[in-house]
């Protein structure tokens, strides 16, 4: 965050800084108020591009096997812009890399999970998954798998055939 806020004051000042050089070039025929309003521009400018850049700048970012299953896109009502050009704010991402059997249940996959948002640290998770009956749920501490690949404490989900995350986990996807 503080890197963004070094880059648009940097922006601000670059953008000053080159109304300034255009101001002076004129002979000072421009109007003062140039300097302040491209400074303004500038800061403006890299804002929404940082913005509506992050979730590209981010999810591409991510190694390979570490796949996107599901963003939030949405609007809000201190930037009344979004209303016609939504913003994504968070993802969850899928370690594809590292997806495990139960030794006992070929069915149950054990998968981590990523969920990534704007301004927030990432989380980490694991999920398991049903391939066989479709569902899945989120490991918690009150879930426990016994050495036959039962889980107690679940609250299982049954998301439906056309879940991407289900798909992904399952290697249908």
């Amino acid at each position: 965050m503080a890197l963004e806020l070094l880059a648009a004051i940097i922006s601000a000042v670059a953008f000053g800084g080159m109304a300034h050089l255009a101001w002076r070039l004129s002979g000072r025929r421009l109007p003062r108020w140039i300097v302040p309003g491209a400074a303004a521009m500038g800061l403006i400018g890299y804002t929404i591009w940082s913005e509506y850049s992050w979730y590209g700048r981010v999810s591409g970012e991510l190694p390979a096997g570490v796949t996107v299953v599901w963003s939030q896109t949405g609007v809000n009502g201190l930037r009344p812009w979004t209303h016609l050009f939504p913003l994504t704010t968070r993802f969850v991402a899928m370690d594809t890399r590292e997806v495990t059997s139960h030794p006992a249940n070929a069915a149950l996959r054990l998968v981590p999970i990523y969920d990534i948002a704007r301004w927030t640290p990432p989380r980490d998770g694991m999920m398991v998954f049903d391939c066989a009956a479709g569902r899945q749920v989120l490991l918690t501490a009150q879930v426990t798998i016994d050495d036959q690949g039962n889980l107690s404490g679940a609250d299982w989900v049954e998301p439906g055939p056309e879940d991407a995350f289900q798909k992904q986990a399952c290697g249908k996807g």
